[in-house]
C-alpha cells in the first residue's frame, strides 16, 4: 500500500509537468521558477538541517568500536575498528562514506529448516547500494559540462571512461545502465522481502521513484528523443549565471527530467537522503574512541567541582599511610 501511494503521487508528478508544460505550454514555470525555488528550499533546508545536528549535544563518548582500544603497549590494538585519535577516525570515515565499511559486514536473518534461526551476509544488499550511489556520482559530476565553460578536462576524462559502446551515436554510458539496475534492485528488495516491505514508509519508496524517474528521463532524452545538447547547456548555463532562459523546441522530455530534479532536491532535505550529510555528523563514526586517555566532558551539565582521585589521596595521606595502603605517588 506504501509503495502504492508513492507511485501515485509520482504519477501526479508526471500529470503536472505534462500539462503544465506540454499541454498548457508553461515552459517559464517548469523551467525557471520551480528549479530556483527548488535549489532555495535545497540550500536553507540543508543548512538548518545540518546546523541543526552540528549543536546537538553529545553527552557521552559513543564511538561504535569492534576491536580492541589502544591501552596498554604489549597489548595489539585494532586501530581502525577502534581508532585512537583524528587520523585513523578519518581513514575509518572514509572507508564508510566511499565503501560502505559497515554494510559490507551487514547480516540478515533468516528461518531454515522450519525453526532454525540463521544469520547470512548480506552482500547483495552492499552491492547494490554501492553500484547505485557510485553511479549517481559519476552522473552528477558528468553534468558539470552543461554548467561550465570550458568544460574540465577531469569532466571529459570521466566521460571517455564512462563510454560503454562508442559504436552507436551517441555512446553508451556504463552508469546509466548500473544506475538503473541498482535501483530496480533496491525498489524491488522493498516489494518481494517481506521483512524489509513491513518497516517500508511510503517515503521510502517516494525517494527510488523519483531517482527512477530522473534517470530514466535522462535517458529517454539521451537515447531515444536526442534534446538538443546546445539548447540544453544554453539552459544550464543561464541558471547558473542568474539569466535563465526557457530554449524553443527542446521537447516534453527535457522538462520532465529537469522537474523531476527539482522535486528530488526539494524534498532532499526533509527525507532520508539527508544521510548523505547526516553521516559526517554522527558521534558514533567521527569520534576517536581515546576515553582511557581524555576525559570527555558532557556539555549539557552544569559546572560542578570535581574531587579528583589524587586530591582525595592527598586529603586523607596520613591515614592511609598509617594504614599501610599503598599511595600512588608513593
Amino acid at each position: 500500500m506504501n509503495g502504492l501511494s508513492a507511485l501515485i503521487v509520482v504519477a501526479v508528478l508526471l500529470g503536472t509537468v505534462w500539462l503544465g508544460a506540454g499541454v498548457a505550454g508553461q515552459e517559464s514555470l517548469f523551467g525557471v521558477v520551480i528549479p530556483y525555488a527548488a535549489i532555495t528550499v535545497f540550500l536553507l533546508g540543508v543548512v538548518y538541517r545540518v546546523l541543526r545536528w552540528a549543536r546537538a549535544p553529545v553527552p557521552f563518548k559513543i564511538t561504535s568500536s569492534s576491536g580492541q582500544q589502544t591501552s596498554l603497549p604489549w597489548i595489539e590494538p585494532e586501530r581502525l575498528e577502534s581508532p585512537p585519535d583524528a587520523k585513523w577516525t578519518v581513514v575509518r570515515m572514509a572507508l564508510e562514506i566511499l565503501f560502505f565499511r559497515s554494510l559490507f559486514r551487514n547480516t540478515k536473518a533468516s528461518l531454515a529448516e522450519g525453526k532454525k534461526l540463521v544469520h547470512q551476509s548480506d552482500r547483495l544488499l552492499w552491492l547494490g547500494a554501492l553500484a547505485f550511489h557510485w553511479s549517481f556520482l559519476i552522473i552528477f559530476l558528468r553534468h558539470l559540462r552543461f554548467f561550465l565553460e570550458p568544460v574540465p578536462a577531469f569532466v571529459q576524462g570521466l566521460e571517455r571512461m564512462d563510454e560503454l559502446f562508442q559504436v552507436a551515436v551517441p555512446s553508451l554510458f556504463l552508469t546509466d545502465v548500473v544506475i538503473v539496475v541498482a535501483l530496480v534492485y533496491l525498489l524491488g528488495r522493498r516489494f518481494f522481502n517481506p521483512l524489509v516491505r513491513y518497516i517500508s514508509l511510503a517515503s521510502d519508496y517516494l525517494a527510488l521513484y523519483l531517482l527512477l524517474g530522473v534517470a530514466l528521463s535522462g535517458i529517454l532524452m539521451r537515447y531515444f528523443t536526442r534534446v538538443d545538447l546546445l539548447a540544453a547547456k544554453q539552459f544550464a548555463l543561464g541558471l547558473v549565471t542568474l539569466r535563465p532562459t526557457s530554449p524553443e523546441g527542446i521537447g516534453l522530455a527535457f522538462y520532465v527530467h529537469v522537474f523531476f530534479v527539482s522535486v528530488l532536491f526539494a524534498y532532499f532535505p526533509f527525507s532520508k537522503l539527508m544521510h548523505m550529510g547526516g553521516v559526517f555528523l554522527s558521534p558514533t563514526r567521527n569520534m576517536p574512541n581515546d576515553n582511557r586517555r581524555r576525559r570527555h566532558v558532557n556539555p549539557i551539565n552544569p559546572e560542578v567541582e570535581v574531587h579528583t582521585y589524587a586530591q582525595w589521596e592527598e586529603e586523607f595521606k596520613d591515614k592511609l599511610e598509617a594504614a599501610g595502603i599503598p599511595l600512588d605517588r608513593g
